[in-house]
């Protein structure tokens, strides 16, 4: 395929027109693309995840996504908001990149009409494709945008009870296999210089507050901000602790000043040969309308292979 002088392949995809009816006003609709806590709960196809983002919603602002996939990769979409008509009409451009490499850039014009009680919303897109190899990538947008306007749904329809006291409940089980042996795992998951090294959110977080007592009745904690400018913090209180077989804890994440969640952590560490198998069990309640997503248990095995990696694998 060839690419034409201004860096655009010469065959582009036809533009693409995707409607939905929502049972809300849209004036609440409109909103839910306003504000980076809501992008991150649905800003994404399905079974990816938005772990950051930077919504400056103004015309000229920066819309900036990042969408983790199910395997971990992350996919930043930069652009800025060029027409903001609350609740009429929204129109922002973005751009997808691997490090220096532009893939392809989209203009996207969405417009919100009252039906009966309702909203129709429409999503215009079109594109320039700068890497030939990423065209069925964007043929692949219709699926996209469908699973991706399903989340916002789910996302609108909290937003309509975000007034309302409500729990979810939720419950996953992870492993990793480690060639270090359990005395040494339990110290990287006990010892603070030892987790230091692995336990925290990565490029683009700041740690600003840490602390740390592993013991029956013992306190942990990690306050932290990222690239975007939210604070989350992680506050746990340990219960049982068998040195070099388990540990369990309960713990509050808060991000900013809102508690999000409540969970009760149990990891077990098994000797397997010369290694250790860890097995990480966690029950958790999501609070008033927070929608984690399965973004808690990928985040967790985020965790668990930077753990591996303290431990040279």
């Amino acid at each position: 395929m060839a690419q034409t002088d201004d860096g655009t392949t010469g065959v582009q995809p036809v533009p693409l027109v995707i409607p939905r009816t929502f049972a809300a006003p849209r004036a609440l609709v409109f909103s839910a693309w306003s504000t980076a806590e809501h992008m991150q709960r649905w800003f994404s196809p399905e079974g990816f995840t938005v772990p950051e983002a930077e919504i400056d919603f103004r015309p000229g602002g920066v819309c900036a996504i990042c969408m983790r996939s199910p395997a971990g990769q992350d996919f930043w979409s930069r652009g800025e908001y060029i027409e903001i008509v609350p609740p009429e009409r929204l129109v922002f451009t973005s751009g997808v990149a691997i490090g220096d490499s532009l893939k392809f850039t989209a203009r996207t014009t969405v417009t919100f009409e009252e039906d009966g009680v309702g909203t129709r919303m429409t999503v215009h897109q079109q594109y320039d494709v700068h890497d030939a190899s990423f065209l069925s990538a964007v043929e692949g947008a219709p699926e996209g945008w469908r699973t991706t306007l399903d989340k916002l749904e789910r996302e609108v329809a909290r937003m309509r009870t975000a007034g309302s006291r409500a729990v979810v409940h939720d419950t996953f089980s992870l492993e990793r296999a480690y060639r270090a042996s359990p005395a040494e795992v339990f110290r990287a998951l006990s010892d603070r210089t030892a987790k230091e090294r692995w336990f925290g959110g990565g490029d683009g977080f700041t740690v600003l507050e840490r602390e740390m007592d592993v013991r029956p009745g013992g306190r942990e904690r990690l306050k932290g901000r990222w690239a975007n400018g939210r604070v989350s913090s992680f506050e746990a209180t340990y219960f049982d602790v068998v040195p070099n077989e388990r540990l369990v804890y309960a713990y509050e994440m808060r991000m900013d000043e809102r508690k999000i969640s409540v969970s009760l952590a149990t990891l077990e560490l098994r000797a397997e040969g010369s290694g250790t198998r860890l097995v990480v069990t966690e029950q958790g309640a999501f609070l008033d309308g927070y929608e984690d997503a399965g973004s808690r248990e990928q985040g967790t095995g985020f965790l668990l292979d930077r753990l591996g990696a303290s431990l040279g694998g």
